[in-house]
């Protein structure tokens, strides 16, 4: 089991290192996805399987789907998409087709298995995690969420910019 936590952080470690040096946005949510999901086995691999649920649903899942709606609003024109089909080539898809594949063999092992780790002999409930999260870390809940309004405004209002500008 510790060889399964162990890829699994190495693997959300490259990934999240793919995702800062990659110029491509498209590119960068591709292996921002790979990160959220070995992030979510980590957390099951410790006995956290609710929080790997919500990292999978809510962060790879409904946070992806913003984050796509925002680079398909910065939409800059037909030179771009152009540009962009050239770049997703299938050998741009191998670097977070690899991890996911490992990712998935890892997971199929840790399910098949049964094992989890130490931390699974005393399970979180989700009444705990949601007392925690609006009780005393409530405000971080909160700046998290204005911070992701924040971040959409903000996209929305460069990418009229840009298009106002031609």
């Amino acid at each position: 089991m510790n060889a399964t936590f162990y890829l699994a952080a190495v693997i959300a470690l490259l990934s999240t290192l793919c995702v800062i040096s990659r110029a491509n946005g498209v590119h960068a949510l591709l292996y921002l996805i790979v990160s959220l999901l070995a992030v979510a086995l980590v957390f099951y691999t410790l006995g956290a399987a609710f929080a790997a649920a919500l990292e999978v649903i809510i962060y790879a899942g409904a946070i992806m789907v913003l984050f796509v709606f925002v680079v398909m609003m910065m939409n800059l024109g037909k030179a771009t998409a152009a540009r962009e089909a050239r770049w997703m080539s299938p050998r741009l898809w191998a670097g977070p087709g690899v991890l996911s594949g490992i990712l998935t063999v890892q997971l199929g092992y840790v399910l098949a298995t049964g094992a989890v780790g130490p931390a699974a002999l005393a399970p979180v409930s989700p009444r705990d995690i949601g007392i925690a999260l609006f009780g005393p870390y409530v405000l971080c809940v909160e700046l998290a969420s204005m911070l992701l309004l924040a971040a959409l405004v903000g996209a929305y209002r460069i990418a009229n910019a840009e298009l106002e500008r031609r």
